[in-house]
């Protein structure tokens, strides 16, 4: 007999993070680790960190170099998100975007955006630039890839929008690097101190103190905007 209920979406994704949890105990668990932060910066669903915890946990003295590894990928793969987002938004970066990163495209002012998250909006405001995505790229450009390059959101949102809002590359390449490097490190560092106690936190809390970091973070750009405005 034919089996015709649905899987739903996170039965996928669980089968994803189960099946990427199983590279740490194989001989290529670097490489792996490598390719998937490529894939996570431009259309891979799970998030490296998964891995990287695991493989940090297996060889604690190793955090340093797979912190190191996970970092490359991630910012060469994001190079290929910007790509998706120059030459092939109508096509895949849509797509990518609305189905694999699960973020909602609206009109607003002759071209599709994306509602920024309300915690920012109600704290900001106007002072970001707008309520959506594109219009916050329009004012403040690369900050936005290396503050959202630290935070929960889908990596590959912002590397394929930076693709459309045509951030300097150099820049975008600069801003990418310090952002992953920065939440890699730490994540490798937390595990490393702190074993496998730290593995419980960064899952229960990790995603609460990556958005109160933004906050503060986006609080103090624009602070610094509205001083030398005066």
């Amino acid at each position: 007999m034919e089996n015709n209920i649905p899987v739903s979406p996170w039965a996928i994704h669980r089968r994803l993070y189960d099946w990427m949890l199983h590279w740490a105990q194989t001989p290529y668990g670097v490489p792996a680790l490598v390719l998937l932060a490529f894939a996570e910066s431009s259309f891979f669903p799970i998030p490296p960190d998964v891995l990287l915890v695991a493989l940090v946990l297996g060889t604690p003295r190793r955090w340093r170099y797979l912190a190191l590894v996970c970092t490359a990928g991630s910012v060469v793969g994001g190079l290929a998100g910007y790509g998706i987002g120059v030459f092939a938004w109508e096509t895949a970066g849509r797509w990518i975007v609305e189905n694999i990163a699960h973020t909602r495209l609206v009109p607003v002012e002759g071209r599709l955006d994306i509602a920024l998250p309300a915690y920012l909006v109600d704290t900001f405001g106007e002072a970001l630039g707008g309520s959506y995505l594109f219009q916050v790229y329009d004012r403040w450009n690369a900050w936005i890839v290396f503050v959202f390059g630290l935070t929960p959101l889908p990596y590959k949102l912002t590397t394929i929008t930076a693709g459309v809002a045509r951030v300097n590359i150099p820049v975008f390449m600069a801003a990418s690097l310090a952002a992953r490097a920065a939440r890699f490190f730490l994540v490798a560092w937390i595990i490393h101190r702190w074993g496998p106690p730290a593995r419980v936190f960064i899952d229960r809390y990790f995603n609460l103190l990556c958005i109160a970091f933004t906050v503060l973070l986006i609080g103090g750009f624009v602070l610094l905007a509205l001083l030398s405005g005066e």
